[in-house]
């Protein structure tokens, strides 16, 4: 592009970016083996590329070839020993005559209410009646928010459907799959590959993290104690750690993130052990909320003497925190055992052979109700010549697809701005 890119890591991609590990071996690898005896793991769990500008997809597809996927995924009730096709709203037969009635009665019943909605909790309840929220909703919200749901604005609800017909339909019958992410693409040779094709057009510098900016000089200090002075920056940084970067005043209480530990687990196959994609849990001893699996998806998560066979699994686990209240070392490697050990009980996995944990400090953005801060956040950066860009820069939900065009759109306009 001609414009200079400084990148706090070592390698492209953020946390869109796939990495390996051998079996018994701690050590990260940033490129495949070439023996191919490794698991394939991403920072921060599965990122697939869903929905999306079909031209963006195209661009895509001319840097690297992918694979299309239909998306499998449930709902798993461990104190009931039962999973659900996702939305669980939609397979309320899979509960039993009697709760498929209930569910379905409530969800009639609170379509015709006018209920005040000002919080996640209060339209989960407006949507879907007492008991699917007491039975996946409500504990589901409480581990995926860290507790936020009670208190935050619904946002993102286009990921729980609600369609009365649907669920009507599918407290007798088979229905078909709904939501944003039925269909998804994939890199075969996974994301980091088209990460640095991607920077491989670009002049990126690596391992400049940026720790402060001086809006009125318009100077970038970064960790390395190197300056640089800019005219309009684009930044992908989040949105909240920009504002505090920069100094920059904003009055109204900050909108709130959540943490993820990903806890990437490379394992021999338990014979309990699903086909899904991913599978939401509402409740969990060790406190996750959701498990995926990588090679459910692609055997090429798996190491290369695995993949006929398909003995061996690569999982993704989630466990969401309030924002940076990251646990410590020994808190992380007991949390670890305890995720390894639930799996195993319920019989999904059997020996671990790789258990490495990641840390995504912003990993969700929420709203409070009525809030603006967002808005008047990016207007004081905007006002400094700072452009934010992205799913966390922007403080939106939007998949790799849709950042992908945000960023391209944003560094044609301002190569525009400069050949002016």
């Amino acid at each position: 592009s001609g414009l200079p890119v400084y990148e706090a890591s070592e390698v492209p991609g953020g946390i869109c970016s796939s990495y390996y590990m051998r079996p018994g071996d701690n050590k990260r690898l940033y490129s495949a083996p070439e023996d191919g005896e490794a698991y394939r793991f991403e920072i921060g769990g599965g990122h697939w590329i869903f929905g999306g500008d079909p031209l963006v997809l195209r661009f895509i597809r001319s840097l690297v070839p992918v694979k299309s996927y239909v998306r499998r995924s449930a709902v798993f009730l461990p104190d009931k020993g039962v999973f659900i096709p996702y939305p669980i709203q939609s397979h309320l037969r899979c509960l039993g005559p009697e709760l498929a009635a209930q569910a379905l009665h409530e969800m009639v019943e609170a379509s015709k209410a006018s209920q005040p909605i000002t919080t996640m909790a209060d339209w989960l309840k407006a949507c879907f009646g007492p008991t699917l929220c007491d039975l996946f909703f409500y504990p589901f919200h409480e581990l995926y928010t860290a507790g936020l749901y009670k208190h935050i604005a619904p946002q993102d609800i286009y990921k729980s459907p609600v369609n009365l017909k649907l669920a009507i339909q599918g407290a007798f019958a088979e229905v078909p799959p709904v939501g944003y992410n039925v269909t998804f693409v994939y890199p075969e040779e996974g994301l980091n590959v088209l990460a640095r094709q991607m920077a491989s057009r670009s002049d990126v510098q690596y391992g400049k993290q940026v720790v402060q900016i001086d809006v009125k000089e318009k100077i970038i200090y970064f960790n390395d104690g190197s300056a640089l002075g800019y005219e309009i920056l684009l930044s992908t940084l989040p949105l909240n750690k920009m504002i505090e970067i920069t100094g920059l005043a904003v009055d109204e209480r900050p909108d709130p993130a959540t943490s993820v530990l990903v806890v990437n687990i490379g394992a021999i196959r338990g014979e309990n052990c699903p086909d899904d994609h991913w599978i939401y849990v509402p409740q969990s001893r060790a406190g996750f909320h959701r498990v995926g699996f990588y090679s459910n998806v692609d055997v090429s998560f798996l190491p290369a003497s695995a993949r006929k066979a398909q003995d061996r699994v690569s999982i993704y686990v989630e466990k969401a925190y309030p924002e940076g209240q990251k646990p410590d070392e020994g808190e992380t490697r007991a949390l670890c055992d305890d995720i390894v050990r639930e799996l195993q009980e319920w019989g999904w996995i059997e020996e671990a052979e790789v258990v490495d944990p990641t840390w995504i400090d912003v990993a969700y953005t929420w709203s409070w109700p009525n809030s603006h801060w967002r808005e008047k956040a990016l207007r004081a950066l905007e006002e400094h010549g700072i452009y934010q860009v992205g799913r966390y820069g922007r403080w939106i939900f939007q998949g790799i697809a849709d950042s992908v065009r945000d960023g391209l759109m944003a560094g044609a306009s301002l190569l525009s701005l400069i050949h002016i």
